[in-house]
């Protein structure tokens, strides 16, 4: 229902989902050939319309069984296969939901004769192409048109050719945002009749890649894939549209190079073929038990084959298989593969699609007659409502703020002033600085969450400090000793001794014991006493002179320069460059506290040790 404001202009989908449907799995055994004697006797027969049986070649007196959704034996023809297992999902195509079949199974089984057939005895695809265009026919009334378009590509050796249009170019394969597969670049052409589709499809045919082998004058060397579209529209508004595709694969069969003789190309052409099989098989695997990944993108076959298993189409696989005891293996993997194909579960669905519409205004009841009020109220409703904001920086508390970041939140918000008191113009122009105060607003969140978590961290280390304090015991102070009066003369000759000492050395530290100067020279005996305690005293010129090399380091020193420091490791080096690319450089040694992760205590560890190396570093320069 339309309403009185303009809306945008948008596309709506509508998803229709119908309840999972198991891939219909059929398999079709062609008549035998030769002699029927030696490897050319039979080794599979038919039970009933649903099942057969194979010798179990461990012990050729049992058989194993396989049931399917429909076995077609060797007397069976293409119209009971297409009547039995194709026609009956092509109905979906109407309501817009896929469809798919695909035809499996070893070279020389009869998959190309299946899908294509003769003149005398057509194929899947001609007649699907028939009674397509004949349901869309049909149902083309009551202003509902239906339109059918075309494509057909081969994967020769993991490149998908385009067969309407020949090219060497590899096309590639994307997924849209409603998963459905794609092919972009591919040849599509609209056909309102069969002579049409006849008129595309047999020149196509002939571009298909096919070569001889010792199994197959006429051996398929690509996986062929014919795309029908069906779309259908509604004539009356608002002209929804339903679109639903049918994938009809003649794969290419597998191959055992022993028996085919296959040598220099064709080898190629035969290992393309079979590892692409091979990466069927592990998608039907990973389908069938469930596993949380689907190797689609492993080959470009099931690239292709997304939508077909384990996707959103009605699928029916035909695996064809040969009689013959020389084919026996290659029959027990077709048949593997099918029974496997039979627990893989769709769910086809329904889209359709609303074309871009803009809603017209309401009118307005009795506006010939209305008032100046009612006048008033649509004219106000017909005009774009501003909302007026508040400015960051009257909201921001910008004294915990850096001056960089604040200096430029001022100049963004004077641009947005006189942006907007430009006109119209103006108004286009706010966009940007807009923008650009979002970004800061974000990045002045993060960084108050830093300082927050930084400061409860740090409220949590002093609590922790202040308990350890109050649960340490006290230790009972250290007696004094009695100082022992030397003759004088002893006295001054000791003090000339260590003046004279420090004038030779001109060492930057003089370690003393503490309270206890002149020990040594006063000869007091040390085997009774405690060991003296020590302390460090350095020159200020070069006490200065190692904190400023220290803090040049920290402030343009790489990573691997801070980790030469001292109680510097890697992680600690990326925080400090971290924090340097945030904050800015350091304003003295002690700053390194402020840096995430570092503490005072570290801090205070870290001065020491790396002062004394700078320190004896500056002195041998002396």
């Amino acid at each position: 229902m339309a309403t009185h404001q303009q809306l945008r202009r948008t596309t709506v989908h509508r998803v229709s989902a119908n309840a999972p449907h198991r891939v219909r799995v059929c398999v079709r055994l062609r008549p035998a050939v030769g002699t029927g004697e030696g490897q050319d006797a039979p080794c599979v027969r038919g039970v009933d319309s649903h099942s057969l049986e194979i010798l179990n070649w461990r012990n050729e007196m049992k058989t194993m069984k396989y049931q399917f959704d429909a076995f077609y034996g060797e007397s069976a023809t293409q119209h009971d296969i297409y009547m039995g297992s194709v026609q009956p999902i092509l109905s979906h195509l109407l309501e817009g939901q896929n469809a798919s079949v695909l035809a499996y199974g070893p070279t020389g089984a009869g998959k190309t004769h299946t899908m294509l057939g003769n003149p005398h005895q057509p194929g899947m695809i001609p007649r699907a192409l028939r009674d397509v265009l004949k349901m869309t026919r049909d149902a083309s009334v009551d202003g509902r048109k239906y339109s059918v378009s075309m494509s057909y590509l081969e994967i020769y050796q993991e490149k998908v050719l385009d067969l309407l249009q020949p090219s060497l170019q590899d096309l590639p394969i994307r997924e849209d945002r409603n998963h459905h597969i794609l092919v972009p670049g591919l040849t599509q052409r609209e056909i309102t009749s069969f002579a049409d589709f006849e008129s595309h499809f047999l020149p196509a045919s002939c571009n298909r890649t096919v070569a001889s082998t010792q199994l197959n004058e006429r051996s398929s060397r690509s996986h062929a894939v014919l795309l029908v579209w069906v779309s259908r529209t509604e004539g009356w508004p608002p002209s929804a549209r339903r679109a639903a595709k049918l994938c009809l694969i003649d794969l290419a069969g597998s191959e055992d190079n022993r028996r085919t003789g296959n040598k220099g190309l064709r080898l190629k052409e035969s290992g393309a073929i079979n590892t692409s099989l091979f990466v069927l098989s592990k998608v039907v695997d990973a389908l069938s038990q469930g596993l949380p990944r689907i190797p689609y993108r492993d080959s470009k076959l099931t690239r292709l084959l997304q939508d077909s298993l384990g996707g959103s189409a009605h699928s029916v696989i035909i695996a064809n298989i040969a009689p013959e005891k020389k084919y026996y293996f290659d029959t027990l993997t077709s048949l593997n593969f099918a029974a496997k194909s039979k627990q893989v579960m769709n769910k086809p669905f329904t889209q359709e699609t609303l074309p871009e519409i803009e809603a017209s205004k309401r009118p307005y009841e009795g506006s010939s007659n209305a008032g100046p009020e009612a006048k008033r109220l649509r004219i106000e409703e017909e005009q774009p409502k501003v909302v007026v904001e508040k400015p960051l920086s009257s909201v921001l508390p910008l004294k915990d703020l850096d001056p960089s970041v604040v200096e430029r939140l001022l100049r963004i918000e004077a641009l947005e002033k006189e942006t907007t008191g430009a006109g119209s113009r103006g108004a286009l122009l706010v966009n940007t600085p807009r923008k650009e105060r979002i970004a800061i607003l974000k990045q002045l969140d993060e960084t108050m969450r830093e300082l927050k978590s930084l400061k409860e961290k740090h409220q949590e280390l002093q609590a922790m400090t202040q308990q350890k304090k109050a649960l340490a015991p006290r230790l009972p102070a250290r007696p004094r000793k009695q100082a022992t009066v030397l003759p004088l003369q002893k006295v001054e000759e000791a003090d000339k001794s260590q003046k004279a000492e420090a004038e030779e050395e001109e060492s930057i530290a003089l370690i003393t014991q503490k309270n206890n100067r002149k020990r040594k020279a006063l000869g007091f005996d040390s085997e009774n006493e405690a060991p003296p305690e020590w302390e460090m005293k350095v020159r200020p010129d070069l006490l200065a002179c190692g904190k400023k090399n220290i803090l040049d380091l920290l402030n343009k020193g790489s990573e691997k320069d801070l980790m030469s420091l001292h109680y510097i490791g890697k992680k600690k080096a990326q925080l400090i460059v971290g924090w340097r690319e945030i904050y800015g450089s350091f304003e003295k040694v002690e700053d390194l506290g402020k840096v995430y992760g570092i503490s005072l205590k570290q801090v205070a560890s870290f001065v020491k040790a790396n002062i004394l190396e700078h320190c004896g570093k500056i002195s041998n320069q002396i």
